[in-house]
């Protein structure tokens, strides 16, 4: 199948996006080069073109989200890959706001399938939409950082921009155990 594809520079490293014609279908973080993150994209999709304006403001919009700027990501997204199972881990985690995480539990909780937490920890795992669907905001219970596909690095910063932005913006994080959650971030 085809899907058209951008390639960012950004403070992170190299960032890879594809879409088809339904919406948003694969984000790849923190390459070291366009090339690496060209391949990377690639496993994903049977033919990639080139095409920077199929992606309106979700660009510049991103870019400026990786430089800890509040902004949020309303764009349609093509989980037609996904299984009914990873759609409904995905759709609870697309409601946690800006500055806030929750965890494995409350997501199990959200699909009403409350015993599935490590079910749901391998639903995020294999997440096709990093920062869009929002994976990085879900934690362990007690504010462990449990997984994170991009690497607990890049988890630990995206929680401490986030924090600091939603400080800024009067919004806290709830729902687990911040002072934790801020002991390992620093």
């Amino acid at each position: 199948m085809k899907h058209v594809y951008v390639i960012l520079s950004t403070n992170l490293g190299w960032v890879a996006i594809s879409r088809s014609y339904i919406g948003l279908r694969h984000i790849v973080l923190s390459c070291f080069s366009p090339e690496e993150a060209l391949s990377s994209l690639a496993k994903h999709s049977e033919e990639l073109i080139p095409d920077a304006s199929a992606f309106g403001t979700f660009p510049d919009r991103l870019i400026r989200y990786l430089h800890g700027e509040v902004v949020l990501f309303p764009d349609a997204l093509d989980t037609t890959h996904a299984t009914p199972f990873q759609d409904a881990v995905w759709e609870a985690t697309l409601a946690i706001p800006y500055g806030e995480a929750r965890s494995y539990t409350w997501i199990a909780q959200q699909i009403s399938n409350p015993r599935a937490i490590r079910a749901v920890g391998q639903a995020l795992a294999k997440n096709p939409l990093p920062i869009v669907v929002p994976c990085h905001r879900v934690v362990g219970s007690g504010g462990r950082l449990g997984g994170y596909s991009g690497g607990l690095e890049l988890k630990q910063y995206l929680l401490h921009m986030e924090s600091k932005g939603s400080a800024q913006n009067g919004l806290s994080i709830t729902n687990c155990q911040t002072s934790l959650i801020h002991q390992r971030l620093r």
